[in-house]
């Protein structure tokens, strides 16, 4: 049995997925883009301010489920340019503090509304 999980606390998606499903124990979580769930927009800066959005909106996605990054078992970081992959990690860092989870994190050649990242998870969970 699967569970939609949804949050106003994340931006909506923008297409035919949800932002995250809860399944046998598990949360998979949609990649989460930098955008703001009120004004649909990516914050002003650049990689450290859209990974912290990123991050911001996955959160938000995991206490929805009744999770937390300590819950996090996978992630999946996908970035425009990997010159930018420091300033990212550093920001990612501040959310995994302990106990990290397994990651890949690759470039790809652009991302859904030109974002420089998108952060996906996988959760073991949820009460």
């Amino acid at each position: 049995m699967k569970e939609v999980i949804y949050t106003d606390g994340a931006p909506k998606a923008i297409g035919p997925y949800s932002q995250a499903i809860k399944a046998n124990g598990f949360l998979f979580v949609s990649g989460q883009l930098p955008s703001d769930p009120k004004s649909g927009k990516f914050p002003a800066g650049g990689i450290e301010e859209q990974t912290r959005q990123s991050l911001e909106n996955l959160k938000a996605i995991l206490e929805k489920a009744n999770a937390s990054f300590e819950n996090v078992v996978k992630t999946t970081v996908l970035m425009q340019d990997l010159e930018n992959f420091t300033a990212m990690n550093a920001v990612y860092a501040e959310y995994f503090t302990k106990n990290y989870p397994a990651r890949v994190c690759v470039q790809v050649a652009k991302l859904p509304q030109n974002a420089l990242v998108e952060i996906e998870a996988i959760a073991v969970c949820c009460g």
